[in-house]
């Protein structure tokens, strides 16, 4: 039942986090300060002195102003873009170099990645959902997805990462769509969703439009947002430009991305951790190495003894080859990557969506330091976080069940009212 009692058995793990709170601002002073001074009394109209009006400061004299720092913001990006493609030889390097291995390891899989014909029978599992399309109104770009418990409560919306699609919700797409309208959507660029090629077409602006498109077109008016990895960076985003439209937030294993850009410059360690981040600036190339051998350097994402996701049977792994074997599959998810670098620096910017927040103690693409950089740009009471023991950067597939756990009880609230 999805009143007031929780769907799944057992008791949840934490207590439900900080109820939703109302988005509207009071309206306050412009610039917080105390209103100006009032005009000079007049004793009479016959004593009254006219006052002239202030003139605005010529434009010449506000453009030579603000020269210095424009020159500066300027220099700096210049400096960081040629730090940036400098990485991206380093790592190009070095992923050619485990390519080229991969391929002489392996020297029957060929050069190239073999196309995948069919879709593995996980894909068609009627369990998951029923699978859709929808126009978007911003874009006119179709965007595929797969929904379930339509009728059943508010709209619970999953948005995945690289290198995944919306099969990595499988697990929450069975467990919460009793007491929810579930949607995994495969963003622009993955899967059967319509992929643009030009990078300009994955800028953030135009990703978020994606996710409020998806919102209104469902017919909702707000939503439960779920996201792991770059559909995390997209979540966070939206919930501070469109924040009507979000209801409450879980976060896996994402930061923000003016965070992780403060957090990097402090921590060298997470640089070298995102080093995939540099080569996918370059054209073409990170195409080439990921589909080479069949696509092994992707495989090894997803099967590797530590780092990978446990348990991973060989239909589930098809299941995210299938769609990156396509002609075409992998740009359009790089293209992501391609615009990371466009907006530096990024301003904080304050958090205030009540949220959830999980990550994985071994974790080895992010580090535990960014969980209290996040925590530092919240407001007072509206973040929940937990780090879950012995998991990795793959909560969603790897320990499907404790992240359910907190995710009712966080939530538990909602399906009391």
């Amino acid at each position: 039942m999805c009143g007031g009692s929780l769907c799944p058995s057992g008791s949840p793990a934490s207590s439900a986090g900080p109820a939703a709170l109302d988005s509207t601002v009071g309206s306050q002073n412009k610039g917080g300060g105390p209103p100006g001074p009032a005009p000079p009394a007049q004793s009479s109209v016959q004593d009254s002195v006219v006052v002239p009006e202030r003139e605005d400061m010529p434009e010449f004299v506000v453009t030579a102003l603000l020269a210095p720092s424009r020159l500066s913001l300027k220099l700096l990006r210049a400096l960081v873009m040629s730090l940036v493609y400098l990485a991206a030889l380093v790592a190009a390097v070095v992923y050619s170099c485990i390519a080229l291995t991969n391929v002489l390891c392996h020297p029957r899989r060929g050069c190239r990645g073999r196309q995948r014909l069919s879709a593995p029978d996980c894909l068609r599992d009627p369990t998951l959902g029923q699978h859709c399309f929808l126009t978007l109104r911003s874009s006119g770009l179709r965007l595929h997805y797969v929904s379930a418990g339509r009728g059943n409560g508010p709209l619970m919306l999953f948005l995945h990462g690289f290198p995944e699609n919306w099969f990595s919700w499988r697990h929450q797409l069975r467990e919460f769509q009793s007491c929810f309208h579930v949607v995994a959507v495969d963003l622009r660029g993955y899967g059967p969703s319509d992929a643009p090629k030009d990078v300009d077409c994955y800028t953030i602006d135009l990703l978020l439009a994606d996710i409020k498109d998806v919102i209104l077109g469902l017919g909702y008016s707000k939503c439960i947002l779920v996201s792991h990895d770059w559909g995390a960076v997209l979540a966070w985003n939206f919930s501070i430009y469109f924040p009507s439209l979000v209801e409450r937030m879980v976060v896996v294993s994402g930061p923000p991305m003016s965070v992780f850009q403060e957090y990097s410059t402090r921590h060298i360690g997470q640089l070298f951790r995102s080093n995939y981040m540099f080569l996918f600036q370059l054209p073409w190339l990170p195409e080439t190495l990921l589909s080479l051998s069949d696509f092994q350097i992707l495989k090894a994402v997803f099967t590797d003894r530590k780092t990978g996701i446990p348990r991973l049977t060989p239909c589930e792994l098809e299941a995210f080859l299938y769609y990156f074997s396509q002609p075409g599959g992998l740009t359009g998810p790089i293209n992501y990557y391609r615009n990371v670098f466009r907006n530096f620096p990024l301003e904080p910017q304050e958090l205030s969506t009540p949220t959830l927040l999980l990550w994985g103690e071994k974790d080895h693409t992010l580090q535990q330091g960014l969980v209290g950089a996040i925590g530092s740009r919240f407001v007072p009471g509206r973040l929940e976080n937990h780090i879950l023991p012995g998991s990795g950067h793959w909560i969603p597939q790897s320990h499907p069940q404790e992240m359910h756990q907190y995710m009712w009880a966080f939530l538990q609230d909602l399906l009391d009212e």
